[in-house]
């Protein structure tokens, strides 16, 4: 039976390595930073486990961790401790293999997709004789499983593609992690960011501050507060993700949906899509914008930004008039 727990434990596995392989090589630093995540990603079940037995030293621990792993960040050397090859090296691998490269990345959506519709449409009936093949408790969790399923899948691919040996992909891994270095995290800390945002009561404050300075009445100002607040809070937090649950209990539901009677569907997931033209603008998504910069050696660390500003505002102006002709159509 798959488990989300799974998909942890291949990270932390990956993230084990990676801090052995820079042990090895006195990366002192990188390799107390790796370690430490794989410890915290390997253990959480264990550290849950601990807190519903009312004992809450695991989870001190784990804070602990965290606060470590922000005083070794600043001291994480830019760059990796091994090289991926010449140019001209790359420029051959790249020659000979072809669109065959696109394969593996391809891989990764497709199976996801594959699994998500898949446990969606079959439900219990998706099992390998007796055995369901997910765990009951864990339905929502399926779109995360079948992306570690993809990731292994798209390794496996790679693998038989350049007529590379399997230990080529963690070594890899750990050298684009090493390349990364702590931004490699941000995603995951965004994205607490937005339910600690949440639970702090931040839409609430949002609804109070709307209901005094915005005409409620007006369907199209309560959408343009909603499009834009999208946008400003995924420049600020640097994830859709993060700003979605905010300006949905702020503005979204209240307002959008209980006032004027959006479409809920098409209100999130166009929404959504005004959260990532924001995403396209902004510093704050390293993984999207400042990774790139230096994996690609671009001179400016804000070119990838620049290259996609345009875009991105385009995309956002014709998404809000589709919201306005779409939203409030019964």
């Amino acid at each position: 039976m798959l488990r989300i727990q799974l998909a942890y434990w291949l990270i932390a596995a990956l993230l084990g390595y990676s801090g052995l392989r820079n042990l090895l090589e006195r990366q002192w630093s990188r390799a107390a930073f790796w370690l430490l995540l794989s410890i915290l990603f390997g253990g959480g079940d264990w550290v849950l486990a601990e807190n519903a037995a009312g004992r809450p030293l695991p989870a001190q621990l784990a804070g602990g961790a965290i606060v470590a792993l922000a005083l070794l960040a600043p001291r994480l050397k830019h760059g990796a401790s091994s090289q991926e090859g010449t140019p001209e090296q790359r420029q051959a691998s790249a020659a000979r293999l072809g669109h065959r490269l696109f394969l593996p990345a391809l891989l990764i959506p497709l199976i996801t997709l594959l699994v998500a519709l898949s446990a969606s449409l079959l439900g219990d009936r998706l099992a390998i004789g007796s055995h369901r093949l997910f765990a009951p408790d864990q339905m929502t969790q399926v779109p995360l499983i079948g992306l570690a399923m993809a990731c292994v899948a798209a390794l496996l691919a790679a693998a038989a593609i350049s007529r590379s040996p399997l230990r080529d992909g963690p070594a890899e891994g750990r050298r684009l992690l090493d390349t990364i270095g702590w931004a490699a995290l941000l995603p995951l800390l965004l994205a607490a960011l937005g339910a600690v945002f949440t639970h702090s009561g931040v839409g609430d404050i949002i609804a109070s501050l709307t209901g005094t300075w915005l005409p409620t009445g007006s369907a199209l100002a309560c959408l343009l507060a909603f499009a834009l607040g999208m946008v400003i809070f995924t420049v600020i937090m640097g994830n859709a993700f993060a700003a979605f649950p905010v300006m949905m209990a702020g503005i979204g539901m209240p307002l959008l949906v209980g006032m004027h009677g959006a479409q809920p569907a098409i209100l999130g997931s166009m929404g959504m899509l005004c959260g990532y033209c924001g995403t396209l603008m902004t510093p704050m998504a390293a993984d999207f914008n400042l990774v790139p910069a230096v994996l690609l050696e671009l001179r400016s660390p804000y070119g990838v930004i620049r290259a996609q500003l345009l875009s991105a505002l385009a995309i956002l102006a014709v998404n809000v008039v589709l919201m306005w002709l779409l939203l409030f159509r019964h």
